[in-house]
């Protein structure tokens, strides 16, 4: 009898409907999250996605998934809580938005992320929580049920003076972003 049929790799992606790009049609969504007049505090979330060698992934994407500055699971006046973005010739991404709030108590506030590449054979769920964050992120359960020497992957680091988080994810490796079964 023939096993299951095997997982094919994703990509490459036809960028109609998926990210911007030259393709000159309106995509399904954007880096832009919210935007004026969304309630809450601006802020950038710009990173990379690299592979096991540190090489940039130059045509992946990075959906992202988040609460509103409330901590609801919404959208409305300014804010989609979806964006999807395309990573560039460097590897990287970048999104606008409203930093979320927590959206349970007991939880930090954070980000979902997907990650589409070539090469991998499903995508990589994983979070991103905020450097600025730290009493709620010792609460967060989720993130307290990663051994505590792969947190550090998952944190979301604000630049100093700057409503900008920088988050690196590597999708394998010694430095592996720490990724969730879906």
């Amino acid at each position: 009898m023939p096993g299951q049929t095997p997982s094919q790799t994703i990509g490459p992606f036809f960028s109609h409907a998926l990210t911007l790009g030259t393709s000159g049609h309106r995509p399904v969504a954007s880096s832009i999250v919210a935007d004026t007049p969304a309630h809450g505090t601006e802020i950038r979330i710009e990173g990379s996605v690299v592979d096991g060698t540190g090489e940039p992934v130059t045509d992946g994407m990075v959906e992202l998934w988040q609460a509103d500055a409330a901590g609801r699971h919404r959208s409305g006046q300014g804010f989609r809580g979806f964006g999807r973005c395309g990573t560039d010739t460097s590897g990287r991404f970048r999104f606008l938005t409203v930093k979320p709030g927590a959206s349970a108590p007991g939880t930090a506030p954070h980000l979902h992320l997907a990650i589409f590449a070539r090469g991998m054979l499903n995508h990589g769920f994983t979070r991103a929580y905020f450097s600025d964050e730290a009493e709620a992120n010792n609460a967060d359960p989720v993130l307290n049920s990663v051994p505590s020497a792969r947190r550090q992957t998952l944190i979301a680091r604000r630049r100093p003076g700057e409503s900008v988080y920088d988050f690196r994810i590597v999708l394998q490796g010694e430095q592996e972003t720490v990724f969730f079964d879906a």
